[in-house]
């Protein structure tokens, strides 16, 4: 089946790198210094060697002696110690110290202060004064904020013919503020060097920790071919992933990377926000607010559980709804089209790209929804709830209390939502990408869209049971407002439908050809050419 009928809540490939310990990846802390490196320059057909053991806690190869290539090869270790050199003395700027020297790289670190800072470098690092090595180096490291650039306007000779690899980030401010990215902006105030954007969507906390699966892509961008390769094989060595993001026109996209929070989840969260406030403050409306006003009876007890537990299986399941919504309406356009080929709407091409982020929140809220209900019984209001009914069942003299219809519509009540909840966390469970990578097409669209829509289903029954016969109960519109299942039931009722009409023969065929490419009034049609000499000319086939 098409992807655009699938509901798809499989999250994402990781593309963008993790950052640890809530730092700004690429931004340094404490005081902010300017450095040198040391005598050798890296060339780009060379790679780096581990270097040796030192004492010192920080001076731990963080990586094994043996360099692995991105292709997971080894890679060969040169003769030489290449050496790099670091400007800024940061959180940043010693991680990446360390991350450096464990990749067996020879650094040099400048500071203002280096007495005062070399204690928090790997002893391997030599950390010194940047007016004594600044010419050795030729890749050096730019571990400070932008308003500090101009510091080194000083060593621009020094500088010249150097890459310089700008690792910082804007804040979201800054980003909006400025016109130039960071990197522009460096390249600016040193057009004899060589500038390359990276390493900014690492935190400091990964560099020391070494690479995982989530955070290993580097993106790199530069508008110098050879400083890019260079620093290419730099972030190989590291062990992370390079990835080219071209000319350095790109840095402002790679510096907004770390600005995202997910870009992804914003529209389904407020959805989901939107639907909670709306479904509470409608059961706030009929459970609480209409017994105090038509009786003076005092229920605001009910608004920490019971109408939180009343109002999320609504969300819930609305939510289910609309990620099998956009997919009927794909289908209807397609159908009324004859043809996949046209572009959908954009309303409807955004909906189809959330549908997983709206289907992991709908079953964020039905465990939630669980939980709730076997919380109810241990509520001190549900104990003096039985403790009452006993004493009135004993003034009554009645020693029996039995609703067979009420015992059934609960016991299936609960079987189909323990169903449902299962099929839904099956759905979940398929989106970790260790399980999705396991499957094939064919086994992943079926767990997605068949057990999807069977969830749907069990949701649709389990709602349906809740309410039995209530909704034709006179006593059950408060404020004349109908109960809430029957407004969940809406959508979920229109998809199943539609679903049952989509089975037909008839709808069902012709779909499905649509879907395999075949087009309404598709054929091809030949045009005689006019004049008779390019007529004999031409190839008849």
């Amino acid at each position: 089946m098409p992807s655009e009928h699938l509901p798809e809540f499989c999250v994402p490939s990781q593309s963008q790198a993790a950052y640890g310990q809530g730092e700004t990846p690429g931004r340094t802390g404490g005081q902010i210094t300017v450095g040198l490196s040391g005598d050798a320059c890296i060339r780009s057909s060379h790679r780096p060697v581990v270097a040796t053991r030192t004492s010192g806690k920080m001076d731990k190869p963080l990586i094994s002696h043996h360099l692995v290539d991105s292709d997971g090869s080894l890679a060969e270790a040169p003769s030489e110690v290449p050496k790099v050199g670091i400007l800024g003395s940061g959180d940043f700027a010693r991680s990446l110290a360390t991350r450096l020297v464990g990749s067996g790289f020879s650094v040099v670190v400048g500071s203002r202060n280096p007495k005062r800072m070399a204690g928090l470098f790997p002893s391997a690092a030599r950390v010194t004064l940047q007016e004594e090595a600044v010419g050795s180096p030729e890749v050096i490291f730019v571990a400070m904020f932008r308003e500090h650039y101009s510091t080194l306007c000083g060593l621009s000779d020094q500088l010249a013919g150097k890459i310089l690899v700008d690792v910082s980030n804007p804040t979201e401010r800054e980003h909006l503020q400025h016109h130039q990215s960071n990197a522009e902006y460096l390249a600016s105030l040193f057009p004899t060097c060589a500038v390359v954007k990276a390493f900014n969507v690492i935190s400091a906390w990964t560099l020391q920790s070494g690479p995982r699966d989530g955070n290993r892509q580097v993106p790199i961008c530069s508008d110098q071919p050879e400083a890019k390769r260079t620093v290419l094989e730099m972030v190989r060595a590291m062990g992370f992933t390079p990835v080219d993001m071209g000319s350095l026109a790109s840095a402002q996209e790679v510096e907004a990377m770390p600005l995202r929070l997910f870009p992804g989840w914003k529209v389904p969260a407020l959805l989901a926000l939107g639907l909670f406030i709306f479904f509470y403050a409608y059961n706030f409306v009929r459970d609480v607010l209409e017994p105090y006003v038509q009786e003076g009876k005092n229920k605001f007890y009910k608004l920490p559980v019971f109408v939180v537990n009343t109002t999320l299986p609504c969300v819930a399941y609305v939510l289910l709804s609309l990620v099998y919504l956009p997919g009927v309406l794909a289908a209807a356009l397609q159908l009324r089209r004859g043809t996949k080929y046209q572009r959908f709407p954009d309303w409807l091409d955004h909906w189809l790209q959330h549908r997983k982020q709206i289907g992991l929140l709908s079953f964020f809220c039905a465990p939630l929804h669980a939980l709730y209900s076997l919380c109810l019984p241990l509520r001190r209001s549900h104990r003096y709830d039985l403790v009452n009914l006993a004493v009135k069942q004993v003034l009554t003299n009645k020693s029996h209390l039995w609703n067979e219809e009420e015992v059934w519509r609960m016991e299936i009540y609960l079987s189909l939502g323990v169903l449902a909840l299962g099929m839904l966390s099956l759905l979940a469970v398929t989106s970790l990408p260790s399980i999705a990578n396991s499957l094939n097409w064919r086994e992943f669209s079926f767990v997605q869209s068949t057990l999807g829509f069977v969830a749907l289903v069990l949701s649709t029954l389990h709602t349906l049971t809740y309410g039995w016969t209530r909704a034709f109960e006179e006593s059950r519109y408060k404020f004349f407002l109908p109960p809430t299942f029957t407004l969940t039931l809406l959508v979920p009722c229109v998809i199943i439908l539609a679903k049952g009409l989509f089975l037909l023969p008839c709808i069902s065929r012709r779909l499905t050809k649509i879907r395999r490419g075949w087009e309404k009034d598709g054929f091809v049609r030949f045009t005689l050419p006019v004049d008779h000499a390019l007529a004999q000319k031409t190839s008849h086939v």
